[in-house]
């Protein structure tokens, strides 16, 4: 039992000396784990980034792989692509003379993913990992109206759900509501943080103050990861970080959003942290996906969880 006065997730983390922050669903999700790991690089810990990629990285030459599935991204990494989150976080890193180096999963199903993250783990001794979603579609156990995009989370959260001699595995998630247009009803999101509190797994929520170091870099991150991919920015990071900045309502950061109507607002920019196991252990299909090499597999499983599952009827906010 912790104090009021004292954050759970910082808590959890106050023994931990090799820290891997990964992004669990593709794309820019690793940007939101940034201020959560630079708060721990802050704090004098060893702190290692890792994503799940969307990137083009089967042609990457032999150098660029630590392992099978597991690729070493750096500032200079494939210069030819235009679209490279994890080579435009390493190009910010280096700018601001943090550890510049991203790693990088593809694709995969359960299976590959875990066995490299279980080389990157032993690689640098890792004892915590802290899986980010960009979202809240990774709260969804699979009953809910709709589900979002679940099958890179997923294969994540199943990936790490096994490796149970590291220490510490969380779960966080940011961008509260930005997956509504993803089918996500987020009435149904809060009931499922609650029934995580009574299994003891919800480790509460916090904000990322742009008062901050940390939020005042995040900022600057999401600026330069627009800049850097100005035909397919962030939709979520730009979403939390208009929200960290105080926008609120329907805001315009990019033409990626024309035609729909965004609600950018506070709880956008709020944590909300979680123990993996329990988190592991509510979904009602991972048992599925466990034997999947290919994220089609993946995809094929999830499908036919879903034909036969008696799904909770969506819900409106009473007020």
């Amino acid at each position: 039992m912790t104090s009021l006065h004292t954050n759970p997730l910082f808590t959890r983390l106050a023994g931990s000396r090799r820290v891997l922050v990964a992004g669990a669903g593709g794309g820019f999700d690793i940007y939101s784990g940034l201020p959560l790991a630079l708060s721990l690089l802050h704090q004098g810990k060893e702190v290692f980034l890792a994503n799940l990629s969307f990137s083009a990285l089967a042609g990457l030459p032999a150098h660029h792989w630590a392992a099978d599935d597991l690729a070493v991204v750096t500032k200079d990494t494939a210069p030819h692509q235009s679209y490279f989150p994890e080579r435009t976080l390493a190009q910010w890193l280096n700018r601001h003379g943090y550890p510049d180096t991203v790693y990088a999963f593809p694709q995969t199903g359960v299976r590959p993913l875990r066995d490299a993250y279980r080389a990157l783990i032993g690689l640098h001794g890792i004892d915590t990992v802290v899986l980010v979603d960009g979202g809240t579609d990774i709260l969804l156990r699979g009953d809910e109206s709709g589900l979002g995009t679940p099958e890179e989370d997923m294969a994540s959260v199943a990936a790490l759900a096994a490796l149970d001699a590291v220490p510490r595995r969380l779960v966080v998630s940011v961008g509260f509501g930005v997956d509504a247009y993803h089918g996500v009803n987020h009435v149904q999101v809060l009931e499922n943080i609650a029934a995580l509190e009574r299994a003891g797994a919800y480790l509460g929520a916090f904000s990322i103050p742009r008062a901050t170091r940390e939020g005042a870099l995040y900022l600057d991150a999401v600026e330069h990861a627009q800049q850097h991919t100005p035909e397919h920015p962030s939709i979520v990071n730009g979403s939390v970080a208009a929200a960290v900045r105080g926008s609120f309502g329907d805001v315009r950061f990019t033409d990626r959003t024309r035609g729909s109507e965004l609600f950018v607002n506070p709880l956008m920019s709020l944590y909300f942290a979680f123990d993996l196991p329990g988190l592991a252990a509510r979904c009602l299909y991972l048992d599925r996906i466990e034997d999947t090499y290919l994220m089609r597999q993946v995809q094929a499983r999830i499908a036919e969880f879903r034909e036969s599952a008696v799904t909770r009827p969506p819900r409106t906010f009473p007020h």
